[in-house]
């Protein structure tokens, strides 16, 4: 964090103006002084907004709170924005960005680990509503992501479960590779581990090579289908990178983006596309095992008992990655073999046999 301010001067390719530094309390409380004097040292005129933590701040008035400062203190396309912190900061951070005076400069410095590898990375931002998750956003890229994984270390258990099941998301529409890469770091550092490691070098190098191999994979994704075409319903489509979404979201909507951190709610995502898969006879009970396998060594999470079936089910009518009428849904035909199907050609017997299916594990 204290050489933030140079690398934002490079990245953004102009002397420096003014910069909104975005973040919540808690991890402004962590890096925020560092990178406030490295910005200021390097001729930024910094000012600070923060916002509420968790998924439910990532909301239309908190975005209206944030362009308030930036037209109130007189923000112009010279200056810019920049996101320190996880996924909800970044994503409302951005969207404010690609929407004042249509469009201003954007920072990325995400501090979770599913911030690093998944939504700094892309160029989507967006926030929550009443009627779904993400349904309000843009596709806006940043000038530039920067990524200190010494903060990996300083991260809660919850937050490191709910990164590292994004990793698995990957590792599994990617292939054998990184998703036996994904499965073989798990199986080394378990949550304890980041805490206490007994080779904190050995540590820090695995972490950084995980996060790398992550970061490379998506942007190959993106490169390919920045825009996510509603037409392309390849297997290189940015589409599958929702793989485990439909269900996740349809989770963090059901209990009002309250009791899971996203990541988390992906991990049951991805349980639940496996399942769906092997009923349509996708996949066999063996890759299932495999996945739900990685999954729980990523840590534990909440329980999902006590949650409205029927709210989850409505909620999938409302996703957005739905074309036309029929939501789309991300399976697997195996290991780095995602499919796109539409919810049309899929029997309403088992997608209600999958969710029985996860609330009883």
């Amino acid at each position: 964090m204290a050489t933030s301010g140079p690398w934002a001067v490079e990245a953004l390719a102009e002397q420096p103006g003014r910069a909104l530094i975005v973040s919540n309390r808690k991890v402004f409380g962590l890096y925020g002084d560092a990178v406030v004097e490295s910005f200021s040292r390097a001729g930024f005129k910094t000012q600070v907004h923060l916002i509420g933590d968790g998924e439910r701040f990532k909301s239309l008035r908190t975005l209206e709170d944030t362009l308030r400062v930036l037209s109130s203190h007189g923000f112009t396309r010279t200056d810019a924005v920049v996101a320190l912190g996880g996924g909800v900061v970044g994503d409302l951070a951005g969207f404010a960005a690609s929407i004042h005076h249509r469009g201003i400069r954007l920072l990325q410095i995400p501090t979770t680990l599913l911030a690093m590898i998944d939504s700094s990375v892309g160029g989507k931002t967006s926030v929550n509503s009443s009627f779904g998750k993400n349904l309000i956003g843009s596709f806006y890229q940043p000038g530039g992501v920067l990524i200190d994984t010494d903060v990996i270390a300083t991260l809660p258990s919850r937050e490191l479960t709910a990164g590292l099941c994004e990793a698995i998301k990957h590792g599994a529409i990617s292939g054998p590779r990184l998703f036996g890469q994904t499965a073989d770091f798990l199986d080394k550092y378990r949550a304890g581990a980041f805490r206490r490691p007994a080779d904190p070098a050995a540590l820090s190098k695995d972490v950084r090579t995980l996060i790398a191999e992550h970061v490379t994979f998506k942007a190959k994704i993106v490169q390919n289908d920045e825009m996510e075409s509603p037409g392309n319903t390849t297997s290189q489509s940015r589409k599958i990178l929702n793989f485990g979404h439909t269900f996740g979201h349809a989770l963090e909507k059901a209990t009002d983006y309250k009791h899971f951190k996203h990541g988390e709610a992906v991990g049951y995502g991805l349980m639940f596309a496996a399942e769906l898969s092997k009923k349509l006879e996708l996949i066999g009970q063996n890759e299932v095992n495999s996945l739900n396998d990685v999954v729980l060594c990523a840590g534990v999470l909440p329980a999902i008992t006590g949650i409205d079936q029927s709210k989850i089910l409505e909620s999938f009518k409302h996703d957005k990655k739905r074309i036309g009428n029929s939501l789309q849904w991300i399976l697997l035909k195996g290991i780095g073999k995602p499919v796109i199907v539409p919810d049309s050609e899929i029997p309403r017997s088992a997608i209600k046999a999958t969710l029985k299916s996860i609330f009883q594990k």
